[in-house]
C-alpha cells in the first residue's frame, strides 16, 4: 500500500454532520447498521438534511462505506447503492459488508477501505 502523507481526518456521528462538513471533504467514508432491513435512522437523517445542498458540489467524490448487520444487510446495501447513485460520487472502493460478529479480518478490510479512499482523495 502507498503511503500518504499527512491526512486530516474529521469524523463526526451522523446526527451531527453538516452540509459544511461534507463540503469541506475530499473524500467520504460513510458507515451504518442495517436496522429492520434499511440504513440507521441517523443516517438516513443525514442524508435527508444535506442531500440537495451536496449534490452538485460534490458529484464525483471519492467515497464507500460499510454495513453492519445481525442477519441481512441488502435493504441498507440497495439503499446506500441508490442515495450515492444520486449524489454523484464515485465509489473507490468496494463496500464492506459484514453481517454477525464483526472479527479483526474485518476491521482489516474497514481500515484499508478508508485508507483507499484517502489515498484517491489525495490524488
Amino acid at each position: 500500500m502507498q503511503e500518504l502523507g499527512p491526512v486530516d481526518v474529521t469524523i463526526r456521528p451522523a446526527l451531527e454532520a453538516t452540509v459544511d462538513d461534507v463540503l469541506a471533504a475530499d473524500g467520504i467514508v460513510l458507515g451504518t447498521t442495517a436496522n429492520f432491513g434499511y440504513i440507521s435512522g441517523a443516517l438516513k437523517h443525514f442524508f435527508d438534511t444535506t442531500y440537495d445542498a451536496v449534490r452538485e458540489p460534490t458529484a464525483g467524490r471519492p467515497f464507500s462505506y460499510w454495513i453492519h448487520g445481525g442477519f441481512d444487510t441488502t435493504g441498507a446495501e440497495t439503499a446506500m447503492k441508490q442515495i450515492t447513485t444520486g449524489l454523484g460520487w464515485k465509489l473507490a472502493f468496494d463496500p464492506l459488508i459484514v453481517t454477525g460478529t464483526v472479527a479483526d479480518e474485518h476491521l482489516s478490510s474497514a481500515t484499508e477501505l478508508a485508507a483507499t479512499v484517502a489515498a484517491t482523495a489525495a490524488s
